[in-house]
């Protein structure tokens, strides 16, 4: 069963910098790509891709964090990291790893999503 696991969220003042980690538990036969989507608890908004990785290194960002927020993979290890600087209170959501990959070698492509962490920008 593939899981996501994810660290690094929490509460920082405007300007700072947090890293975001996504590891894939559990056997995975292909990844095609990874990233993370954010969303704002309540307020109506639908979820946002904040940045995609594929498996070549191609990355796709949304508008909104270029030139702030790196993204990385680690394809030896199944993990991904995000990078965030200079932070911004609008930055503040829950933050879902996504894996887009097959479990098996039978399996077509589906995308894995993992439980989310909050990151809050506030002073």
């Amino acid at each position: 069963q593939v899981q996501l696991v994810e660290s690094g969220g929490g509460l920082v003042q405007p300007g700072g910098s947090l890293r975001l980690s996504c590891a894939v538990s559990g056997s995975i036969f292909s990844i095609s790509a990874m990233g993370w989507w954010r969303q704002v608890p309540g307020k109506g908004k639908s979820r946002e891709l904040v940045a995609l990785i594929m498996s070549g290194g191609a990355t796709n960002y949304a508008d909104s964090v270029k030139g702030r927020f790196t993204i990385s993979r680690d394809n030896a290890n199944n993990t991904n990291y995000l990078q965030m600087n200079s932070l911004k209170p609008e930055d503040t959501a829950v933050y879902l790893c996504y894996v887009l990959g097959r479990a098996t070698a039978r399996d077509s492509p589906a995308p894995f999503w993992g439980q989310g962490t909050q990151v809050t920008v506030s002073s």
